[in-house]
């Protein structure tokens, strides 16, 4: 009697795990699908290049209120990203030009494997996000990323003005979170192994 007591109460405890280990890994892929990034890509490690990446970033930073104007859903952005691609690519080399470099740039919209990063008030968690690619030259180097859309790229911007509640104590209190986050990076490296 006592083993049918232990197993009913271990596979309660293991059907309210999995239960909720599935709604945090959907609120986790729901975040990703509503995030659009950039992501930038230095040629080299090079003290120099380093530094030509953040004029090609700094240069569509102070741009991207003209780029993106009337962009109000993340769906809008991509589809901007998309007609603008050469217009994007012709402000990063233009910035590169006047700097005196002939590295190449590629622009690109796609899906793109980020690092856990930590922000002052909050940290965006790994995974594969939709991103504004920019490649300078061999893009071997170090990248700069933000979040393009909701716009956190702004330092004034905040995560509560975009998102819902679960998915803000998500992103501004990840320690409450690390085992889970592992669990879901170990189920997507299962998964995709077996596709």
């Amino acid at each position: 009697m006592k083993k049918l007591e232990l197993s009913m109460a271990l596979a309660l405890i293991l059907s309210i795990f999995l239960g909720n280990f599935a709604g945090f890994s959907r609120n986790l892929e729901n975040l990703k699908q509503d995030v659009l990034r950039l992501h930038i890509l230095a040629n080299s490690d090079s003290a120099e290049d380093q530094a030509l990446k953040l004029q090609v970033r700094d240069a569509l930073l102070e741009q991207s209120e003209e780029l993106f104007a009337g962009c109000e859903t993340l769906e809008d952005m991509k589809q901007t990203v998309l007609t603008k691609q050469a217009e994007i690519q012709e402000i990063a080399e233009k910035t590169l030009r006047d700097a005196g470099c002939t590295d190449s740039v590629k622009v690109s919209l796609e899906k793109t494997r980020f690092d856990v990063r930590e922000y002052e008030n909050f940290t965006m968690p790994a995974g594969e996000y939709t991103a504004l690619r920019i490649l300078i030259g061999e893009a071997q180097g170090h990248n700069w990323w933000c979040v393009m859309y909701p716009p956190l790229c702004i330092p004034v911007a905040e995560p509560e003005q975009y998102f819902d509640d679960d998915t803000v104590e998500l992103l501004e209190y990840p320690e409450k979170y690390e085992i889970k986050f592992k669990c879901v990076e170990i189920w997507e490296k299962l998964t995709q192994k077996n596709n």
